[in-house]
Order: structure tokens, then C-alpha cells, then sequence
């Protein structure tokens, strides 16, 4: 009987004392953030939302980058329930290649952490030049087919 006892109370404050999940009291808007096309030596910017979900203020202890190319800021103040915050990571881009950096975000009250991450390509000046006019000329045909499109339905009456 005292075995019984013993494993039902062990059980019990197991389960009281339990802390919760980054998942139970966080949400961010995207996991990885794709930065896209960056020209090298031009430092990109990802901002990451923080959702408070819980019932209590969620405060961000730390927001740490794996490696030193990337610096990041969070909000430091409690966020109340229902509310967001950020968390801003800076990737410094003096590489050429493709980027793929991992930030680890610890919660208080939390025991795990959450990996966030940064994604896209570092491209060098000239061929990020060309890739970006290359965009600016699609857009400009697209908007012009688009714009036709809408000026041939507006002429057109409508056939009741």
C-alpha cells in the first residue's frame, strides 16, 4: 500500500512541478526567414514576431546566434498575454554563398529552446545588380499585362 502511495504522489508532483515548452507559451510568425538575393557586404535584416500565448508576460532571456557573421536584438521588456514582440537577427553577408544560420531563443519559464532560422543567398555586387534588374523588368512586364487586363475588362460590357 505504501508503494502505491509513493508512486501516486511521485506522479502527481511530477506533473505539478512540470515547466512548459517554448511551443506552450510562444508563437513566432515564421520559423525561417528567407532573406532571398543579398548583395555582398550589405547587411540584411530578418524580423522574427513573438506572440505571447500563454496566460502570464513571456520574457525573451536570450536570442543567440551560432556564429559570429550574425548579431541579433529581441525585445527585452515582458510581453503580456496576447501580445507580440520581435526578435530581429542581422546577417553581415561578407561571404559569398548560400546562407543558412540558425538563432537558438530561450524563454524564461520554458525549458527548452527554440531554433529559429536564416536562409538566402550572398551574391556578388555585379551579379546581385543583374539579378535585381532582371526582377525589375518582370515586375514592370507583369504590372503592364495586368494593367491591360484591366482596362480590356472595364471596355468590355458586361452581358446581362
Amino acid at each position: 500500500m505504501k508503494k502505491i502511495l509513493f508512486a501516486v504522489l511521485a506522479l502527481t508532483s511530477t506533473s505539478l512541478f512540470a515547466q512548459k515548452t517554448a511551443d506552450d507559451i510562444a508563437k513566432l510568425d515564421v520559423q525561417t526567414y528567407d532573406l532571398g538575393n543579398v548583395k555582398q557586404g550589405v547587411p540584411a535584416t530578418a524580423t522574427f514576431v513573438v506572440t505571447n500565448i500563454g496566460t502570464d508576460p513571456l520574457l525573451i532571456e536570450q536570442a543567440s546566434p551560432t556564429c559570429g557573421c550574425t548579431i541579433s536584438d529581441y525585445t527585452k521588456s515582458e510581453i503580456a498575454p496576447g501580445k507580440t514582440g520581435y526578435i530581429k537577427a542581422t546577417y553581415n553577408a561578407a561571404n559569398l554563398g548560400h546562407i543558412d544560420k540558425t538563432l537558438t531563443v530561450k524563454f524564461a519559464g520554458a525549458d527548452d529552446v527554440k531554433s529559429i532560422k536564416l536562409t538566402g543567398d550572398v551574391l556578388e555586387p555585379t551579379a546581385y545588380d543583374k539579378a535585381m534588374a532582371g526582377k525589375d523588368a518582370q515586375m514592370k512586364t507583369d504590372a503592364a499585362s495586368t494593367s491591360k487586363t484591366a482596362k480590356k475588362s472595364m471596355a468590355s460590357p458586361s452581358k446581362s
